[in-house]
């Protein structure tokens, strides 16, 4: 949806409802007979424009998607029934929305295609339901299982291929959506398409020999992972890939492997060399190419909510992207690598304005970074999130703060906590969030994805010999490279790549806009980071990520589970201590293990139901779960300026819980 269409949806999709289903029980018995929304500053039509703007995002083509049966029945996958299982929010038809998608999941068109993708709405709209009322909260952390729904999503596509029944129902019933003209066409796009989600599932499948699978439940999501994998994959050189292979197949193998197979490689490529490397590796040996390109996605980190984002010098869990100039446009280009845009990177001859834009300078050959990626509806939405602000108890709904206790509350939030976690305005235009950032080893919680972000590396590719800017200088890419710097570079070429599709004058004329808009009406300054973390050195220079930030708390009650991994499953716990060895067994500490899926909230304890029903049970004795540290609260762990707090009692947790709720 572009141009004007979009701009006559913003106003005039105003749908009361947003479109929400007012009723129903979800997958583990969460019943409500109402949905309501709070006050966050937007209205119907801004939550619906939110929902269903498209970004570039192509994950199979549409009308698949509304026909494709589930793997074991002939119910659609799509069904609302089957969308809840995951944790997304079904929707029911709206202007903006016709076929009743759920929230953050859209019709977009790539090349005269129609596709299924997703928007940011996807994993930033959460809901909570609390005795028969759900309550939406846009921007929030969505309590869905991305993982299961692409597993499940490439089982349904092969469960197609393999039953003669199926089959031949989802050919017939594409065809009748106009969008194919024969069945032969629709076979080999469901070959294609089976193939590559397949392969997404397998090169993200998170995997450690010495210790247990990291899988991410509801709620969590190791987007980091999954975009550097996105990135290897498609900066992956002809060259480099044959040396690889060299080590496995037969020289005979390997020409029939690489023949006709461009320098860069394309989708087209990629999809031939996946296809016929099945018939001589064993599924041994692909895991282990697997293992040689890329990274285990296994470091789940709870989605962050959205309100106050375009307000912050630095965003991500490890404050990695400066949010000044056009950070925002790499910042939202960088994600839509990772949820599926299509990426057609090709080797040209000559140079472009957008390769010496680019850093690739100027040469007889320059790499054309041209992909499905909308930079304008991505500026706009980041626009639109300005707008967007925390959402407050809802007094009318849960129970009421007691003020008695908040008064208590307060105090202790002051004393305990407001060294990290500033108080903005919440409404203020003109407010501000610096980044307060606390190196790993201070705080003590998980350390895997900053660790990752620093650690994991890839084969630079088509990207070799190229430099990219990194806070202490310019960073020569070699063979093998950070995968943070590739991802960098990769998606400063996107960005300053503009529409293929367009007239050259129009494209180039609406990307300086672009540009234009992002970098003049960003007030966001360079400006360096707050607290207590390790600086970047031309030796180490990705050292100051490995810290997590810590974010002004407003709103924070309606974003369980807690910790940047969602370790945690209410305020309460998060005020308790971990259980060490030798402590006394009638003590209060943070659960060890607990379910999480369900949508139903915890009033007292501030968070959803983890206990007494069969949802994802995370364990937290896994690298990428640990649920220690952090642990201020409980007198265990020294405060900023070096002092040990003495621990809070039960009376006192109860109390910063309450001040807590009317952030």
């Amino acid at each position: 949806m572009t141009g004007i269409a979009l701009w006559m949806y913003e106003f005039r999709d105003n749908d009361s409802d947003r479109g929400a289903i007012s009723k129903g029980i979800d997958k583990f018995g969460d019943q409500f007979s109402q949905t309501v929304y709070l006050d966050q500053g937007w209205s119907p039509s801004d939550s619906l424009w939110f929902y269903n703007t498209t970004q570039g995002s192509n994950l199979l083509p549409y009308s698949f998607f509304l026909v494709l049966e589930q793997p074991d029945s002939s119910a659609l996958f799509r069904s609302d029934e089957n969308i809840d299982r995951y944790g997304y929010l079904p929707q029911r038809p709206t202007i903006s929305n016709p076929d009743g998608l759920p929230v953050g999941m859209v019709r977009d068109e790539y090349q005269g295609k129609s596709y299924m993708g997703f928007t940011c709405a996807a994993c930033h709209t959460t809901q909570i339901n609390y005795q028969g009322t759900g309550i939406r909260i846009d921007g929030g952390p969505a309590n869905s299982d991305l993982e299961t729904f692409m597993v499940d999503l490439a089982e349904a596509l092969h469960a197609t291929l393999e039953n003669s029944e199926k089959r031949g129902r989802f050919v017939a019933n594409v065809l009748k959506q106009n969008q194919y003209e024969n069945a032969d066409d629709v076979l080999a796009d469901l070959n294609k398409f089976a193939q590559r989600i397949k392969t997404y599932t397998i090169i993200n499948t998170p995997r450690d020999p010495k210790r247990p699978l990291t899988h991410y439940g509801y709620a969590r999501l190791d987007a980091f992972g999954r975009i550097y994998n996105r990135v290897l994959e498609h900066i992956m050189s002809a060259r480099q890939l044959r040396e690889l292979l060299a080590d496995i197949l037969t020289p005979e193998e390997l020409i029939e492997v690489m023949s006709d197979v461009e320098p860069v490689l394309s989708s087209t490529n990629r999809d031939h060399i996946i296809e016929r490397i099945q018939g001589y590796l064993t599924y041994k040996q692909i895991i282990r190419l697997r293992n040689k390109i890329y990274n285990p996605a296994d470091a789940p980190v709870s989605y962050p909510f959205l309100w106050d984002v375009p307000q912050h010098d630095y965003v991500q869990w490890n404050g990695r992207v400066d949010n000044s100039g056009l950070g925002p446009m790499a910042r939202n280009a960088g994600q839509l690598i990772g949820v599926f845009g299509t990426l057609d990177w090709q080797e040209r001859d000559g140079f472009t304005l957008s390769s010496v834009l680019g850093g690739q300078g100027i040469g007889s050959k320059h790499i054309d970074f041209r992909s499905s990626i909308d930079i304008r509806n991505l500026r706009r939405v980041e626009k639109h999130l300005r707008k967007l602000t925390s959402p407050q108890w809802p007094e009318h709904i849960l129970p009421k703060i007691d003020k008695a206790r908040m008064v208590k509350g307060e105090k202790l939030f002051f004393r305990y906590c407001a060294t990290c976690h500033s108080q903005i305005d919440r409404i203020d235009p003109d407010r501000r969030i610096v980044a307060k950032m606390i190196a790993v080893s201070s705080v003590g919680t998980d350390s895997k994805m900053a660790t990752n972000g620093i650690e994991f590396s890839g084969y630079s590719g088509i990207l070799q010999n190229q430099y990219v800017s990194v806070s202490t200088g310019n960073m020569l890419l070699q063979r093998e490279a950070p995968a943070v710097a590739l991802l960098s570079l990769a998606t400063r070429n996107v960005v300053t790549t503009p529409d293929s599709d367009k007239w050259v004058v129009r494209r180039w004329i609406e990307r300086s806009l672009d540009f234009a808009h992002t970098f003049f009406d960003n007030e966001i300054q360079s400006s360096l980071k707050h607290g207590n973390y390790v600086p970047d050195t031309t030796v180490r220079p990705f050292a100051s990520i490995l810290a997590y930030k810590a974010r002004s708390l407003n709103g924070i009650w309606a974003t369980a589970p807690y910790l940047h991994n969602g370790s945690v499953p209410t305020l309460y716990d998060l005020l308790l201590p971990k259980r060490q060895p030798g402590d006394p067994a009638e003590g209060e500490y943070r659960p060890d293990e607990f379910m999480v899926g369900s949508r139903e909230f915890d009033p007292v304890k501030v968070g959803l139901k983890s206990t007494g029903y069969d949802g994802f049970l995370l364990r937290t004795h896994i690298w990428g779960n640990h649920n220690g540290g952090h642990e201020f609260a409980s007198g265990r762990m020294p405060q900023p300026d070096g002092t040990f707090l003495p621990a809070l009692n039960k009376e006192q947790r109860l109390n910063l819980v309450e001040y807590l709720k009317s952030l």
